[in-house]
């Protein structure tokens, strides 16, 4: 083989490996869902309790922590019961078409659906007008759902 035979050949090789590299690199992550609470908790306790990695679940790439079996098994039964609203951003934040994080721990549940907010401080704006922010909030969410924060 000539030289530039060999160069194109290498370069052609380390593209197909940095292709499988890529392809692999996705599975290296995980996105845990609510920062790791349990979810089904918010429904259960007065407070919503921290999972672990013994009961885990997956949901549309999400990884869902649980602190027992049972929890485990009744998210499994029914995902959309429990999932919070609008994939867990803040609630207000989508009602202005924006996407916060939200905080696990500022939370309201509303008609049987889960809704959290960035902090209290932006929940008491939330609460100012319930009905009208999720009537926004569901107005938007489908046109930043599949938007990047950075990009609203």
């Amino acid at each position: 083989m000539n030289k530039t035979k060999t160069f194109l050949f290498s370069l052609i090789i380390l593209g197909v490996m940095s292709i499988q590299a890529f392809s692999a690199q996705q599975y290296l992550y995980n996105t845990v869902g609510v920062n790791g609470y349990d979810l089904v908790t918010y429904y259960t306790d007065k407070r919503p309790l921290r999972g672990n990695g013994n009961f885990v679940s997956e949901q549309n790439g999400v990884t869902y922590l649980f602190s027992s079996e049972e929890n485990k098994k009744a998210f499994d039964k029914n995902p959309d019961k429990y999932l919070p609203a609008y994939n867990g951003w803040c609630a207000f934040g989508v009602s202005v078409g924006k996407k916060f994080s939200a905080d696990p721990e500022v939370w309201e549940i509303v008609d049987g659906k889960l809704y959290m907010n960035l902090d209290p401080s932006i929940k008491v704006m939330w609460r100012e007008d319930i009905p009208g922010n999720i009537k926004k909030a569901n107005q938007n969410w489908p046109k930043i759902k599949n938007k990047a924060p950075q990009d609203l």
